[in-house]
């Protein structure tokens, strides 16, 4: 009875702080060069429509956040930044691996594995994107950049076009309190990175989610969630899974090719 009352609880406080953060697109940024980020996945349900964001880490696995799986995406999208333009040689179909930690994204472990049916041929339009090295530092402050199809504002639409913005990265100790002040009142999960949306007009919004934050060419973060849906920036800093933290489980995925 106490494990239905509080999944009961959790479910309510995710809807009134709108984390489910689907579909999250990019607040006050521009389109995407069609010769950078090449590597952007969009991760699409069994009708075809784009879900959520992700990105090609190599030719077997595209990388996301774990509440995309709440949308049963069946595949994923490679080789193009215009949605409109999709043929059948650019959609491969998915298992997905979700961390076995993940409950809800107030809980952390917001990140999942999307294996591929088959190799990602890897070409002009279709690249890979390196992630982050263990003990990698990022700094307060540094210039990333997040990339979605997801909306442009709040309750908007999603874009056909993908785009980008530059977004700095915040402080994880003023993050935290931003995050656990009324009303809001959340305390963050662990290994999350904050950037954007907290003293700036940049940041992601619903549809983004799974996509990558990328500093110095390298993916350091998987977007997770804001507060509420908002995209009306600036407010609290938004929170990415960070990948560092995720290394190890990774690579193990990766080395043997299945969940």
């Amino acid at each position: 009875m106490m494990h239905a009352l509080h999944k009961f609880v959790l479910f309510h406080l995710l809807m009134y702080l709108g984390l489910q953060a689907l579909g999250s697109d990019i607040i006050n940024g521009k389109k995407v060069n069609e010769k950078s980020m090449l590597y952007m996945a969009s991760v699409q349900n069994n009708t075809g429509h784009h879900v959520c964001g992700g990105f090609l880490i190599n030719e077997n696995f595209v990388l996301t956040a774990a509440h995309c799986g709440d949308s049963k995406p069946t595949s994923v999208v490679l080789g193009t930044h215009d949605l409109r333009m999709v043929d059948d040689s650019m959609r491969y179909r998915v298992t997905r691996c979700k961390h076995p930690s993940y409950v809800s994204v107030l809980k952390g472990d917001d990140i999942m594995l999307l294996k591929l049916s088959k190799k990602a041929q890897l070409k002009k339009r279709v690249k890979l994107v390196q992630l982050i090295k263990a003990g990698k530092k990022i700094k307060e402050k540094e210039k990333c950049h997040v990339a979605g199809w997801g909306f442009t504002k709040t309750r908007g639409k999603v874009d056909n076009v993908l785009q980008d913005v530059d977004v700095p990265i915040i402080n994880l100790e003023v993050c935290k309190k931003e995050w656990a002040q009324p009303p809001v009142g959340v305390n963050l999960p662990a290994n999350v990175i904050c950037a954007g949306g907290n003293d700036t007009k940049k940041g992601f919004c619903q549809g983004d989610s799974g996509g990558p934050l990328v500093c110095d060419g390298k993916a350091v973060g998987v977007v997770s969630f804001n507060m509420r849906g908002d995209c009306d920036y600036p407010n609290i800093p938004n929170v990415y899974t960070d990948i560092s933290k995720y290394l190890p489980w990774i690579n193990k995925i990766l080395k043997q090719k299945k969940c």
